[in-house]
């Protein structure tokens, strides 16, 4: 089921995810509408690569008193790991941010992550569903700010570079 939801469905999807725990964040954790039809005017086609930029709270909200903002996270991307490769996603890859070698900036983020959807739909579809705003209370705990960046794949890079490798 390849359907567009509107971009007011997805917004309500989002704030429930983000809002699931009552607490408010300090920096943005929910994508806005104009977002949402950004990520919409995307190609319809293809997998999207999300890229999640991610900064922890010191100290989580409720309900994870007691642990550190990325321990709470730990919980919402177990169940969300678990639940996103149920449904044709895959986690690329996932690591620390351990220093700053290029640009000049003052978000600092702790934590990457390389998220492959089958489509924007289908992404949206997941993010979505309301097991996503259950999961969710231990995100909106942990969460300080997230940066999610859509990307395509450039085609003419890889065959390229596959082109190239297979010559040697």
């Amino acid at each position: 089921m390849n359907r567009k939801l509107s971009v007011a469905t997805c917004i309500v999807f989002f704030t429930l995810a983000a809002l699931a725990a009552g607490t408010a964040a300090t920096g943005q954790i929910a994508p806005r509408p104009d977002q949402i039809e950004e990520l919409q005017k995307g190609p319809a086609e293809g997998p999207v690569v999300m890229v999640n930029l991610l900064r922890f709270k010191d100290e989580a909200d409720a309900p994870d008193e007691g642990l550190s903002g990325e321990e709470a996270y730990g919980r919402y991307g177990a169940q969300m790991v678990q639940w996103i490769t149920s449904q044709g996603a895959r986690v690329i890859w996932s690591g620390r941010v351990d220093s700053m070698v290029i640009g000049d900036t003052e978000e600092r983020f702790h934590s990457i992550a390389l998220v492959e959807y089958p489509s924007r739909a289908e992404f949206l579809r997941i993010a979505g569903d309301p097991r996503v705003a259950e999961y969710s209370v231990h995100r909106t705990a942990g969460l300080e700010m997230q940066w999610l960046i859509a990307t395509t794949t450039r085609t003419d890079l890889t065959r390229r570079s596959a082109a190239e490798t297979s010559n040697d």
